[in-house]
C-alpha cells in the first residue's frame, strides 16, 4: 500500500426531509448565492423546502447552470454573486450544478477571467459553499472535483477546488428522476470506482473489498431502480453509493487509473453526450486494449463480481468484458461510439488534442495520445 493522507471535510446529512437543515447549517447572517439547473426542483419539491429552511436569510438565485456546466454559464454567476456580496453558496441539484459553483465559489474571490483557474487546474481560495443533492451520479457533493467546459473551444477540463462544507441528501429527491439520468447515474458511479479499482493487484485487500461492496450492491439494485425510482430504500443505497464511489473513501494508498474519465471528457466536448454515456463507451474499449496489463485485476472482478470462475485467464478477462458491457446495455445506455454517432474525424481530434497537451493518463502515465486512438478504435 503507497503512503496516503486522507481527509474529507464534507458533514454528510443524510435521510427523509433533511433539507430542513440547512437553517440549522448555514452560520447565521450569511448572504447565500443558491444556484440551480434548468428547474426540475420547482417539480419536486426541492425548492419550496430550500426556501422554507432559508427564511432567515438573504438569498440570491441563478438559474440555469446546465449539465456539463459551461465558463460562458458560470460567468454571469460569479457577476451576480460580487455584485450582490455574497459571502456562502448553496448548490441545489445534482453533480454539474455542484460542480459549477465550485467554480463560482473560486471565482468570486479571483479579479481575472474565471477560465484562468480551470487552466490551473487547483484553486485553495474559495468562498464556502454546501450543497443539496437531487441527482446521484458524479460524488461532487463529498469531493473536492469539478469538470467544467467552454462551449466557444469545446473543450473540457477538470478542476480542483475545495469540498462542500456539508452536503444534504434525501433520497425522495430523487424519485422524479428521468430513467435515462437514474441510467447514466449508475454507470458514472461504476466507472469511478472502477478507475480507482481496476488498476495494479495486491495494493490492499481493504482497498478492493470496500470498492466490490459498492460494485456489488450497484449490480443488484440497477435493475429495479431503473424501472422504478420510487423505493426510498433501493434509492437510499443509490445515492450512498455515488457518493462513497468518489470521495476518496476507496481509493486510500491505492494507485489510480482515470484514464476512462479524460478521454469520455472529450467525446462530451466535442459532442455533448452525457458523461456517464461516453464512460459506459470507453471503459470496455479501454479493457480490451489494455488487457494484457489489467489482467490479473480483471480476473478477479470477475470472479467476485459476474462469478466467472472457468477458462484461462485471458477468457475469464474476456467475459468479464464482455460481462460488464452487457450490464450497461441492459440499463439501456449505448456502448459503442457508432451507437453515438461519433466517428473517425472524432478519434482524430482527440488524438491530437491529446498530442499537442503531451498528456499520458493512467496508473503507470502510459496512455499517451496513440494509446487512446487505439482504445477508441476499439469503441467502435
Amino acid at each position: 500500500m503507497e503512503n496516503f493522507i486522507f481527509q474529507n471535510p464534507t458533514k454528510l446529512i443524510f435521510g427523509k426531509g433533511m433539507i430542513a437543515q440547512l437553517a440549522k447549517e448555514i452560520p447565521a447572517g450569511k448572504r447565500v448565492l443558491v444556484t440551480f439547473g434548468g428547474g426540475s426542483v420547482r417539480k419536486n419539491g426541492v425548492y419550496e423546502q430550500m426556501q422554507e429552511a432559508l427564511k432567515g436569510f438573504e438569498t440570491v438565485e441563478f438559474w440555469g447552470i446546465e449539465s456539463n456546466p459551461k465558463i460562458e454559464t458560470l460567468r454571469e454567476a460569479i457577476k451576480l454573486g460580487k455584485e450582490r456580496k455574497v459571502d456562502f453558496l448553496l448548490a441545489v441539484g445534482g453533480g454539474s450544478v455542484i460542480d459549477g459553483t465550485k467554480l463560482i465559489a473560486a471565482g468570486l474571490l479571483y479579479d481575472g477571467d474565471a477560465w484562468d483557474l480551470v487552466l490551473k487546474g487547483v484553486c485553495t481560495e474559495t468562498l464556502p459553499l454546501a450543497s443539496v443533492l437531487t441527482i446521484p451520479a458524479t460524488g461532487s457533493e463529498m469531493n473536492s472535483g469539478a469538470v467544467i467546459s467552454r462551449k466557444e473551444t469545446a473543450e473540457k477540463f477538470a478542476f480542483y477546488s475545495k469540498n462542500p462544507v456539508f452536503s444534504i441528501l434525501d433520497p425522495t429527491v430523487t424519485f422524479t428522476l428521468p430513467t435515462w439520468q437514474v441510467a447514466c447515474g449508475v454507470v458514472d458511479t461504476f466507472v469511478h470506482v472502477m478507475e480507482q479499482y481496476m488498476t495494479r493487484p495486491g495494493q490492499s485487500r481493504l482497498m478492493d473489498r470496500w470498492a466490490e461492496g459498492i460494485i456489488h450492491t450497484l449490480v443488484e439494485i440497477a435493475p429495479d431502480i431503473v424501472k422504478d425510482h420510487t423505493d426510498y430504500d433501493k434509492m437510499a443505497e443509490f445515492m450512498l453509493c455515488a457518493t462513497m464511489g468518489l470521495n476518496h473513501f476507496i481509493g486510500m494508498g491505492v494507485c489510480e487509473d482515470w484514464a476512462t474519465h479524460m478521454i469520455g471528457h472529450e467525446l462530451t466536448a466535442l459532442h455533448g453526450l452525457t458523461h456517464g454515456a461516453t464512460l459506459a463507451i470507453v471503459l470496455p474499449g479501454l479493457w480490451r486494449t489494455l488487457k494484457e496489463k489489467k489482467m490479473a485485476k480483471l480476473v478477479q472482478f470477475g470472479e467476485r463480481i459476474w462469478g466467472i470462475t472457468e477458462g484461462d485467464d485471458s477468457t475469464r478477462a474476456d467475459r468479464t468484458i464482455e460481462q460488464t458491457e452487457a450490464f450497461f446495455r441492459s440499463l439501456g445506455v449505448p456502448t459503442r461510439l457508432g451507437e453515438a454517432n461519433i466517428g473517425d474525424d472524432t478519434i482524430d481530434e482527440i488524438e491530437r488534442r491529446f498530442r499537442e497537451r503531451k498528456v499520458a493518463f493512467g496508473e503507470d502515465h502510459d496512455i499517451t495520445a496513440e494509446v487512446a486512438r487505439k482504445i477508441l478504435e476499439n469503441c467502435k
